[in-house]
């Protein structure tokens, strides 16, 4: 019997995690009865009773896994570490705790798994939120999409159901910091999507404060495409153009209209020191992102430190 994994990062998600665990398992058992179902739960260091009620779902489920953080490791290394402990002949690398991604095309993605794709991605067409960040969120994955080699398209998200084979060329890439929604077409293989419509949150409010949804994007940037140095290379180039161009039309008009200036030279010197300060500030910044991003690279330390494993029986992936 093939194995399908399923993998859900939590972080205080107390109030729909039950639901979450529930629904997955009657589409399986409805379904899908001809598969095995392995559930695994990331928790993220909870502070509510989302581990305690985990805890009472595996007590009664051995289908179902928990991964417990000994910190709060971010979403997309949490995830990401739940995705390496799968053990399924296919994995749904993202289901989302308070269900925004639909659960019930998981039985579609299986089928168009069955048929020979590697990767069967969902497409959010349509977005149940706020005009303001439908908008930011469009413009970001339009420019990824645009500036990365890898052809991506717009609207793809975390989840997707991937084949072993995929799963296990992810595991070949030692980044600290990984960008699956990217990184499982980076490792190639036959793909189809399906549009959907993403869903607004049932309960609370999103855990992924604003900073982080920032840090997220720049990752995505930094990772997977040389837009921004090649901007600023671009940049600077006109730059130095357009100053140059400007210093000579400046002294062209001091010879002719110098002695009307009481002091000539001293707003353009001004308004450069300025430009050029604020120029290389912005680019020194910029650098300093693919620097961290080598920095973290080059200690290649585990995505996330567990605390503990529950309800795993055998040897895992190491």
């Amino acid at each position: 019997m093939k194995r399908i994994s399923v993998v859900t990062p939590c972080y205080n998600e107390e109030a729909g995690i039950s639901e979450c665990h529930a629904t997955i398992k009657a589409i399986f058992d409805k379904l899908l009865p001809g598969y095995e179902r392995e559930h695994i739960f990331c928790d993220n260091a909870s502070t509510d009773r989302t581990l305690e009620i985990l805890k009472d779902i595996v007590a009664h489920d051995p289908c179902a896994r928990i991964i417990v953080n000994a910190r709060n490791f971010g979403p997309l290394r949490n995830n990401y570490n739940g995705v390496m402990a799968a053990t399924g002949d296919a994995v749904l690398l993202f289901m989302p705790a308070d269900l925004q991604d639909p659960p019930e095309l998981i039985p579609e993605f299986v089928a168009l798994w069955e048929q020979g794709y590697e990767i069967v991605y969902g497409i959010r067409a349509t977005r149940e939120e706020g005009w303001t960040m439908r908008s930011v969120r469009t413009l970001y994955y339009n420019l990824l999409t645009r500036f990365s080699d890898i052809a991506v398209p717009p609207g793809v998200g975390d989840f997707q159901l991937v084949d072993r084979r995929v799963v296990e060329a992810m595991r070949q890439i030692r980044d600290n910091y990984p960008f699956m929604r990217m990184m499982t077409f980076e490792c190639g293989g036959r793909a189809v999507g399906i549009p959907y419509r993403w869903r607004a949150r049932k309960y609370g409010v999103s855990k992924n404060r604003l900073s982080a949804l920032f840090d997220q994007g720049m990752n995505g940037i930094i990772t997977f495409t040389t837009a921004p140095l090649r901007f600023a290379l671009i940049t600077g180039f006109l730059a130095a153009t357009l100053s140059l161009v400007y210093a000579v039309v400046n002294l062209l008009f001091g010879f002719v209209f110098y002695h009307k200036l009481a002091e000539p030279g001293i707003l353009t010197l001004i308004v450069a020191a300025f430009f050029f300060g604020g120029v290389q500030l912005f680019f020194t910044g910029l650098i300093g992102e693919y620097v961290l991003a080598i920095y973290a690279r080059v200690r290649d330390k585990p995505a996330v430190f567990e605390r503990e494993r529950i309800n795993f029986t055998g040897p895992t992936p190491d």
